[in-house]
């Protein structure tokens, strides 16, 4: 059986792949609260998730208090880009919702401003960490429904479009 081959970019320069001969290389230990302690050939690294989007496969990490931004590429991600093509399909929204439950802790956005694909609609906090909710499409947000500092469950309408 053959692994699936990960195309890491960090901070929109380095490249590199990751596979299970890298994985099986690192020691990684859990230190609580999103902190991970990571032995790799002998050195030693303290890395902090800072946020993950899963939309588009980036990840914002702290390395030894250095910010990180990782973004990820599947098998798929790699097959578009060798064919040419872009994956980024745009289409309109009618709602965004709260992907987990969580906090509100930021509202990016307001009312009447049009939005397009990737912009950062508000900041959400689960299990001590930010989560950044971007649009997954375009339109214009109609009203904001949830306010900064009050909790939100999974599913529940944050920001109505049109």
């Amino acid at each position: 059986m053959q692994s699936e081959k990960y195309i890491a970019t960090v901070n929109d320069k380095e490249e590199f792949e990751l596979t299970d001969a890298i994985a099986s290389s690192l020691d990684v230990v859990s230190t609580g609260n999103g902190q991970f302690h990571v032995l790799r050939n002998g050195k030693s690294f303290l890395a902090e998730i800072v946020s993950v989007d899963k939309q588009t496969k980036e990840v914002r990490m702290k390395l030894n208090g250095k910010l990180q931004t990782v973004q990820l590429q599947d098998k798929y991600d790699q097959l578009v880009n060798k064919m040419g093509l872009s994956a980024n399909i745009v289409h309109k929204i009618s709602a965004i919702k709260a992907p987990m439950p969580g906090l509100v802790l930021s509202i990016l956005v307001e009312p009447g401003q049009e939005v397009s694909q990737g912009t950062p609609m508000l900041i959400l906090e689960a299990m001590k960490m930010e989560n950044v909710i971007k649009s997954p499409g375009e339109g214009t947000v109609k009203r904001i429904v949830v306010e900064t500092g009050k909790p939100v469950d999974k599913g529940e309408t944050l920001i109505e479009m049109k």
